[in-house]
């Protein structure tokens, strides 16, 4: 056997070619370089380890041979220095398998009594080290993510390009109309690379191998073989400009007669708010490379099906026995789409009382307790088998988010719940004359608050509201509210508290390299990913800089000639709050995969500098939420670009061309939208277009933009305002338990007050049940005893599940729902035809004067 040998710089050492003729192991030392070349035999000794210790299984499926070769080239000793600095590192890392680490701990501490024989332990010791210094520590990204580059791999080509904004246009457009329907049918990156690829090869087939001069450069129009790259670089360019435009939302409450009924809202302002919004976002993204793109920690387990999808389709794959399967992943996602594309007919189309599964209600429809409690509409969903939907299951992302994270936040939904019922009945607040989880708001007779009689030309008339009423919410509604407002401060000081030293050493970096044009990014990361990624030319910061400054501009100038009543300062303000909570909440997604938006943050500071303006308030709310919805899409999208290897620049590109075909692509969809489908937003729009989320914006401006956080606070809902205040107060104790006992590093407060927020809409247990329940199986159970299975297979089932359900949700409702193709029995009627599907139940009557709440004249 012999071997060639380079030192970290990519330099070839002085040492020769060895080789080996007997069963032992050789080893020579020569510039400061200890090389062990492993025999047949000791090789299979280490494969026959990885396999008992069950822990690394994953890697003997396709970098077996790559480790084998690292191992050959450390020592003991590096390996011991690049353990002891790992676990200090991941000392409080929740994605860090448990597992490895009380063996990289046995591992340091030498403790070979423990059953390691010398010879396994300089095997172990070794193993674990090089997966750290030349792969990952994560399993999950090791079956994503690739330990080598090639650079010679092209991405940025002339047909990528072509297919990229053909597909942002087609995803986009789709995307933006499904985006109002609940369960709403998303057309993610998973999902558009399968159309991605077969675009590709037929490129690859069609194309003439000719160049194009263009601006002066070459380029070709085939580069031969369709590139495990180049689908990357589209899909990246789809991911980012094929999701719907969340400024979209906002349009919606701004335009549509049953919110505010702007009439100025027409194409022209869409188009330049849309710009601003989106390019807003990218412009931040950039400058948060240094917290949650390059650091190990920063997993993004969200993005990780896109990255074994693009390996599924375009790499070559081994086809070898994985406890017992041999299936390709090709050949299993194909299998698995097809199943789940024609089952989904039944729950959305044939049998619809399969999807929200409300049968506890179906023993006693008439009964409102019941309802309350069990049902999957207007109730709390208390029910241990709610759904036989996968668009319903797979709201908690249950195949693709770390156990713990679906395990805090399913905890935190079952204790709101609990919450929920005592508020409820003890009529808190008047909450039991309204239903008990809605975000619609109610006037003091019980009928939903009609806006139009305390406005006039956007802003509150106080002669007007005092003559009719204030706003009441629901019981949902106030836990929200509550949850929220506490999650902010709890988080901000939280994330601060246990990540400071990453945030302070990356704020740094950001300092130095504004002043020091030539500083690379990567010089402050010695992670494998990012000494590879050193190879490519980097985005400089001032560029990023530069797309901000004009975003920003363009928004003042669509503030100022429309006649929208928002303050150019107001603005100012909500960036610079969102941008400060940018940071710790960009942190909490990378690592959990829940994101933490700042809109009702928004809301409630407009409230206090635009009182009694709601068209102001949803304006700024705008420049709030979507700063950082669209922030983290782009950061999100770089991170998968890091794992990708793509050339950094080449994606700058990428994501600033096929956002301005989104920009285009949505605007126009919406436009169609208001046109073609007749009851938008109506909660009984027969396609269930019931735009879920601005009914819920619309609830939020109201009470706190038009009513105004003063008179909400002090007046109608006085614990809100202690929200705060308590959750900054929190964060210290979870800190410093956290600190003393390791454990509790997966009990995350953050996570359980997330669960709490999803209450206060049409959103309960129901969507969130059967979730647990799946990533209790697949994240917790096969991850951990069979993890070669779960690595091979698990992404690929989430994403061929996902492809299923959107593919066929499409063609179901061009089909048959857009014309409608009437289909009534018992399995379409019965979830609706008792108190659970009428959504106007509540538990107490409005008292026989016609009004409840508080006193006549104490709202003014």
């Amino acid at each position: 056997m012999s071997v060639n040998y380079e030192k970290s710089d990519g330099t070839t050492p002085d040492i020769g070619r060895i080789s080996v003729h007997d069963s032992t192991s050789y080893s020579e030392k020569k510039d400061n370089i200890t090389v062990t070349v492993l025999s047949v035999e000791n090789r299979e000794k280490i494969i026959d380890r990885i396999r008992e210790s069950g822990d690394l299984e994953d890697i003997l499926d396709e970098d077996a041979e790559f480790m084998l070769e690292k191992m050959q080239t450390m020592g003991v000793e590096e390996a011991y220095e690049v353990l002891t600095a790992a676990a200090d590192y991941h000392s409080d890392d929740v994605n860090f398998p448990v597992k490895a680490m009380r063996k990289i701990r046995l591992l340091l501490a030498r403790e070979e009594g423990s059953g390691l024989d010398h010879e396994s332990f300089e095997m172990d010791i070794r193993l674990q080290a090089c997966l750290i210094k030349y792969h990952s520590p994560y399993p999950e990204v090791r079956a994503v993510c690739k330990p080598v580059d090639d650079t010679t791999i092209p991405a940025e080509t002339l047909r990528a390009y072509i297919l990229g904004f053909f597909w942002v246009a087609c995803a986009s457009f789709i995307n933006q109309l499904f985006n109002f329907r609940q369960p709403s049918l998303y057309l993610n990156s998973t999902v558009i690379q399968i159309l991605i690829y077969p675009s590709g090869k037929l490129f690859e087939r069609i194309l003439p191998r000719a160049t194009v001069n263009i601006f002066g450069k070459r380029f070709s129009l085939n580069n031969g073989p369709w590139t495990y790259k180049e689908q990357m670089f589209v899909t990246i360019m789809t991911n980012v400009g094929a999701s719907s435009s969340n400024f979209m939302n906002y349009v919606v409450v701004l335009k549509l007669p049953m919110f505010f009924g702007l009439n100025f809202v027409g194409f022209g302002f869409m188009f330049l708010m849309n710009v601003s919004t989106q390019f807003f976002g990218f412009g931040t993204a950039g400058l948060l490379r240094r917290w949650v793109v390059y650091p190990t920690k920063a997993v993004w387990p969200t993005i990780l099906p896109t990255l074994q999808l693009n390996k599924t389709l375009l790499l070559p794959e081994t086809k070898k026995n994985v406890h017992g399967w041999t299936i390709t992943k090709y050949k299993f996602f194909f299998i698995t789409f097809a199943c789940m594309f024609f089952y989904f007919f039944i729950p959305d189309y044939l049998f619809p009382a399969l999807s929200t599964f409300n049968w506890i209600t179906w023993i006693a429809p008439k009964n409102k307790v019941l309802a309350f409690v069990t049902g999957s509409k207007i109730g709390m969903g208390f029910n241990p088998w709610p759904t036989f939907d996968w668009s319903v299951i797979n709201y908690s992302y249950p195949l693709v988010l770390p156990f713990f994270s679906n395990a805090n936040r399913y905890f935190g939904t079952i204790l709101g719940a609990l919450v929920l019922i005592g508020l409820y009945w003890s009529n808190y607040n008047f909450t039991g004359y309204v239903p008990p989880n809605t975000s619609n708001v109610y006037d003091r007779t019980g009928q939903v608050f009609n806006l139009s009689r305390v406005i006039v030309n956007g802003v509150l008339d106080e002669n007007r509201y005092r003559q009719y009423s204030p706003p009441y919410i629901s019981a949902g509604n106030l836990m929200y509210l509550a949850s929220i407002y506490t999650m902010y401060t709890l988080s901000f000081v939280y994330i601060m508290l246990n990540e400071w030293s990453t945030i302070s050493e990356a704020l740094r970096g950001f300092i130095r390299a504004l002043k020091d044009r030539q500083m690379s990014n990567y010089d402050r990361y010695k992670d494998p990913i990012s000494l590879m990624m050193s190879k490519y030319p980097e985005v400089p910061d001032w560029w990023f800089l530069i797309v901000f400054v004009i975003s920003l501009a363009i928004g003042i100038v669509g503030l100022t000639a429309y006649p929208t009543t928002m303050p150019v300062w107001a603005l100012i303000v909500i960036m610079l709050v969102s941008l400060a909570f940018l940071v710790p909440s960009a942190i909490i997604y990378s690592i959990t995969g829940f994101s933490i938006s700042v809109n009702n943050l928004a809301v409630l500071l407009a409230g206090y500098m635009v009182p009694g303006n709601g068209v102001a308030n949803v304006l700024c709310r705008v420049y709030g939420a979507n700063n950082d919805y669209q922030a983290e899409t782009f950061i999100s999208d770089q991170k998968l670009a890091h794992y990708a290897k793509l050339p950094p620049r080449a994606v700058f590109r990428a994501q600033i061309l096929a956002t301005t075909v989104q920009v285009f692509t949505t605007t126009g969809a919406f436009s169609f939208l208001v046109n073609a489908i007749p009851d938008l937003c109506s909660f009984t729009q027969a396609s269930r277009f019931v735009c879920s989320f601005p009914h819920s914006l619309y609830a939020e401006s109201l009470l706190l933009g038009v009513v105004g956080p003063t008179r909400t606070f002090n007046v109608l809902y006085p614990i809100l305002k202690y929200a705060f205040l308590i959750g900054a107060l929190a964060a210290f104790p979870f800190w410093a338990i956290r600190k003393r006992y390791n454990a509790f590093k997966f009990v995350d407060p953050v996570l359980i007050l997330a669960g709490i927020s999803h209450w206060g809409s049409t959103y309960n247990l129901s969507y969130y049940t059967e979730g647990f329940y799946f990533a209790a199986f697949f994240m917790f159970f096969v991850r951990r005893r069979y993890l070669a299975w779960w690595t091979k297979y698990n992404y690929i089932l989430s994403s061929a599940l996902t492809a299923g359900v959107a593919f066929s949700g499409i063609l179901i409702f061009l089909a048959l729902q857009y014309h409608p193709r009437k289909l009534t029995w018992w399995g379409t009627t019965v979830s609706s035809a008792g108190v659970d599907g009428k959504m106007v139940a509540t538990l107490y009557d409005v008292p026989e004067v016609g009004y409840f709440g508080v006193p006549a004249g104490s709202w003014q």
